[in-house]
């Protein structure tokens, strides 16, 4: 059973030990307008998944990161989330991890469960494989004389 959370209020989500920030709630409004971003449609066509996953995570997160706690600057002073610094605390691998596992793959998994179907194949939901092999050349027939 799908419940609805009819209050859309942000939610804390912890990305390392110290270190949590409040994020919106994941809708359909926030996931199409970071499927529009600039930084997401300037990706190369021929950038590989892994590339196209952290221009959307940086995206989203841009978009749904609040507030933190636990982040500060190199003097270790607490700092405010801006653009660049959101982006640079998914450049710290454990930090995206998460991000990806507590935020980002609840909503894709709800979106799979819904559709009951495997990701896209490309795009900022690739994770789908082929399960068919390719057809092989039929072989010639025999003439009938």
């Amino acid at each position: 059973m799908l419940t609805l959370d009819l209050t859309n209020a942000p939610r804390w989500h912890d990305l390392a030990p110290g270190v949590r920030a409040q994020l919106r709630p994941l809708t359909t409004a926030l996931m199409v307008a970071t499927r529009s971003d600039p930084a997401v449609e300037a990706v190369s066509e021929g950038a590989s998944d892994e590339e196209r996953a952290v221009a959307f995570a940086k995206a989203l997160a841009r978009r749904a990161v609040l507030v933190w706690e636990g982040v500060g600057d190199a003097d270790g002073n607490a700092i405010d989330p801006s653009p660049e610094a959101i982006d640079a605390l998914l450049d710290i691998w454990p930090i995206f991890e998460a991000f990806q596992l507590t935020y980002v793959s609840k909503g894709l998994l709800l979106e799979q469960e819904k559709n009951v179907s495997a990701l896209s194949p490309n795009g900022p939901s690739a994770g789908a494989s082929a399960t068919a092999k390719p057809v092989r050349k039929p072989a010639r027939t025999a003439r009938r004389g």
